[in-house]
């Protein structure tokens, strides 16, 4: 399953962070984070509850840039 989150990140460099965050976070088969139109795309892994797993990305994702934003 493939969701689309608004994110809110102030750099180019800050994107690429939260996208290499997302990626290594458990239950993300593929994880994109296009700085210019401000969203985070997620493909999860089978079986994966998109909720809970989206929680661990936005943790992971705060602890490499503290300012962004993941709308869930």
């Amino acid at each position: 399953m493939k969701k689309t989150y608004k994110i809110e990140v102030d750099c180019a460099n800050c994107a690429n962070l939260m996208e290499t965050a997302a990626r290594k976070t458990a239950g993300v088969a593929s994880a994109t984070v296009n700085f210019m139109t401000q969203k985070m795309i997620v493909e999860f892994e089978e079986g994966q509850q998109a909720a809970d797993v989206m929680e661990n990305v936005r943790k992971a994702c705060k602890k490499v840039e503290p300012d962004c934003e993941i709308f869930l």
